[in-house]
């Protein structure tokens, strides 16, 4: 189950964003592969910004380097790329959902197997994660980790196949969440997406050498081409022959299921020039935005995206309503998580660390805000302050997404249920009153498919992951409704 890792619990906007869990990236075959993967890991630095470590295979030895911060705190080193020799690598960048922030979490995480060593990253969330952990700790097992992604390593050492690649495929079938996961051994790359395609998963090639990372934009920055997604339930396996080729095999080991992409990748979690299911993402978020026009159109002198998320849609608002976008809001790129808020008084300033209002795009006129979405709205509430405060005449805010009353259990670090801003109050007029706007309004559910997949949800077979908006949740939750969140997980403390 996702566990929080926010804020102080004092801060106002405490638990009020939405984090992905993280980012993988994958290369077979190229000598400069932990260069490459530094790069990959950097594009996917919006997927998670705690840690991010990278494991090389040099045909004789693995290696590794893990580290808490940013990607390139630590991967624009020479001497640290220095120390990740061979021509194959997978990275991980991690927000973490499951486990505590620590560094004996921070993947990949590594292993020596019977048949050698093998290295597991993953972008997603097991939902039977603590119920097999409990089991096989049970057995005997010894977990030095918190991650639910040392489970399946045991899952591994365990199956009584042969091969690596089977004793790969025996143990993620008995995973059930959503994932997409990648292991490296000394001649191997692996790659694995859930059954129901929740998380994403794309498949490139340069010079030839085979990539996995978690969107395209990972491709686009060491130009990279774009193969395939790896489909719902497939697992690809690449191998180094002795010849120096590489052989694929791709293999779909379970039962067929309809693909249900999560929608949060294209309201929130993608990066805008990524292209995820097919579709370009930056697109997707226009056209929520035209479409959040169409169904709750309202007068006014100016609309404003809250930054970065709601960019994409405010333009498309713009667009489709014919009112003016101007950049109301400016974002400081340059306060991140770790901002030091040593007393009560600098931490009042609140969302003001991270936006600021730009007057003259918003004295007496108004506004219509845009964000991407809402979660438990106090970030929403300080904005709409803020911008009131610069003279705005009226403040109007439009989500070009559906309320969120579900909290997430396959990799999105969501607040309990009753945190959420619509489990709080009767009706979208009481939301507005408690943000201090003076309407509200979000796109319907029917609204975000068509502007995703051009045609309304089939209640009857959902197109997409969407159980945070309808409570239709794609797989079973053995952890939760088995009650294993109440286990006994120690928290060790790590100095990182």
């Amino acid at each position: 189950m996702n566990q929080s890792h926010s804020l102080p619990i004092d801060d106002p906007l405490d638990g009020d964003t939405l984090h992905e869990e993280c980012g993988v990236f994958g290369i077979l075959g190229h000598p400069d592969a932990a260069a490459l993967t530094a790069l990959g890991l950097h594009a996917l630095q919006h997927r998670g910004q705690e840690a991010a470590g990278i494991v090389s295979f040099d045909g004789k030895r693995f290696y590794q380097e893990r580290h808490m911060g940013l990607v390139g705190d630590h991967y624009t080193n020479p001497m640290t790329l220095a120390r990740l020799p061979g021509g194959m690598s997978i990275g991980h960048t991690r927000y973490s959902t499951t486990g505590e922030v620590a560094m004996r979490n921070v993947q990949p995480l590594f292993a020596e197997l019977e048949e050698g060593g093998i290295a597991i990253a993953h972008n997603g969330n097991f939902t039977n994660g603590l119920t097999l952990r409990r089991q096989i700790i049970a057995t005997g097992a010894i977990c030095q980790s918190t991650s639910d992604t040392e489970v399946v390593l045991h899952l591994i050492a365990r199956s009584r196949h042969a091969s690596t690649s089977d004793r790969f495929i025996d143990a993620i079938r008995q995973m059930e969440g959503g994932y997409s996961m990648l292991a490296m051994t000394r001649t191997k790359l692996i790659a694995a997406r859930d059954p129901t395609g929740i998380r994403p998963l794309v498949m490139g090639e340069l010079d030839g050498k085979p990539i996995f990372c978690s969107e395209t934009c990972a491709l686009d920055i060491i130009g990279a081409k774009f193969i395939r997604d790896v489909e719902n339930g497939e697992v690809v396996i690449c191998e180094i022959q002795p010849d120096g080729s590489i052989s694929i095999d791709a293999r779909k080991p379970g039962k067929p299921q309809p693909e249900r992409l999560c929608l949060f990748e294209y309201v929130y979690f993608a990066r805008p020039d990524s292209v995820v299911g097919g579709r370009n993402v930056y697109t997707t978020r226009k056209n929520m935005g035209m479409n959040l026009a169409k169904e709750a159109p309202v007068d006014a002198d100016v609309i404003v995206p809250v930054p970065d998320g709601g960019t994409p849609a405010a333009l498309g608002y713009a667009q489709e309503s014919g009112i003016p976008f101007e950049y109301g809001i400016i974002r400081n790129h340059y306060v991140g998580r770790t901002f030091i808020e040593p007393t009560q008084q600098i931490r009042a300033f609140g969302v003001k660390l991270k936006h600021s209002a730009n007057r003259a795009m918003i004295e007496g006129k108004r506004v219509v805000l845009v964000d991407d979405s809402i979660v438990r709205g106090t970030t929403s509430l300080k904005i709409v302050q803020m911008i009131r405060e610069a003279g705005a005449r009226e403040v109007h805010v439009r989500v070009a997404s559906p309320m969120i009353f579900f909290p997430d259990f396959y990799g999105i670090d969501t607040p309990d249920a009753e945190k959420l801003l619509a489990n709080q109050y009767a009706d979208v007029d009481a939301m507005a009153k408690y943000i201090g706007a003076d309407s509200l309004a979000f796109l319907s559910i029917n609204g975000l498919y068509r502007a995703v997949g051009g045609e309304d949800r089939n209640p009857a077979r959902p197109q997409f992951t969407d159980h945070y908006f309808t409570g239709d949740y794609p797989t079973r939750l053995l952890d939760k409704n088995g009650e294993s969140m109440g286990n006994k997980l120690s928290m060790l403390a790590s100095n990182g």
